[in-house]
């Protein structure tokens, strides 16, 4: 996204578990919009980006260290980081080890401890789409990612849930539509587990500006957590979305309005 007010900080998207910079071709435009420069990625293993031999590097801190090398590539000293999900975490443990290149941080629907019923859910989508094989029509497509996720979303239409497929699948060949991410994170999903400790580096967002949005109808971020979080961290904004789960798009009113005033109030 062209630049048009230097002195504001960039905007580092980051995507989550299984997903990737297509996620935010609806948010980056309405950022960029306001004169403010957007960086969106696609974390290793998702998207264009490549997949690793060794699954075993499907790790927040490997995810930390590679969006740190984006930056060092593109000259960018400090970003604010708006991460959904797995984005928030490497956000967090970005801060946690290099503080001095988080301006501010966005924490969508995630936080420093993640409630078992969001983590049982996920886990089972993610295993289960990696040995589904290939849908023979994006139709289909769309109709496995509206089996899994309308809970989520449930006033999403069969427009959006195409949309929601294409951003999800690519067509590898004619009529075989594939999902967008390596299966084998599945499997550092289960023997790694979901993220280190991170209360110490949400702790240590204290004195930096945070944003926290969370779904109304999320399983993964409970108001129970939100609580913990508001003990450590007492002045984080936060907004609550409704009629969504995990986890918002950030492009709904609510949600765009809380982040434009986040970013309008930084920079």
């Amino acid at each position: 996204m062209p630049c048009k007010n230097m002195t504001a900080a960039r905007k580092l998207c980051i995507p989550g578990l299984t997903r990737n910079a297509s996620d935010f071709d609806d948010l980056a435009p309405k950022i960029a919009a306001t004169g403010r420069d957007v960086i969106t990625v696609s974390l290793r293993g998702r998207g264009r980006s490549d997949w690793d031999p060794d699954y075993l590097n499907y790790h927040p801190e490997i995810y930390r260290d590679d969006v740190l090398t984006v930056l060092d590539e593109l000259g960018v000293r400090q970003a604010i980081f708006v991460g959904t999900s797995l984005g928030g975490i490497v956000a967090m443990a970005t801060h946690g080890s290099a503080p001095e290149r988080v301006k501010a941080a966005v924490l969508n629907d995630i936080g420093p401890e993640l409630a078992p019923e969001g983590m049982a859910r996920i886990a089972g989508y993610v295993g289960a789409g990696a040995g589904a094989g290939p849908a023979a029509s994006l139709e289909e497509a769309a109709q496995r990612i509206r089996a899994v996720n309308e809970v989520a979303f449930p006033d999403a239409s069969d427009a959006d849930w195409l949309v929601f497929a294409r951003r999800t699948f690519h067509e590898a060949a004619a009529g075989e539509w594939v999902l967008d991410y390596d299966p084998n994170i599945a499997r550092a999903l289960v023997e790694l587990g979901a993220a280190p400790d991170l209360w110490p580096a949400f702790a240590s967002l204290k004195a930096t500006p945070t944003l926290v949005l969370r779904g109304g109808l999320s399983d993964l971020l409970s108001p129970e957590i939100v609580d913990k979080m508001r003990e450590v961290h007492p002045g984080f904004d936060y907004t609550e979305v409704p009629r969504i789960g995990h986890a918002p798009m950030m492009t709904e009113p609510v949600a765009w309005a809380a982040l434009d005033k986040f970013l309008m109030e930084i920079d």
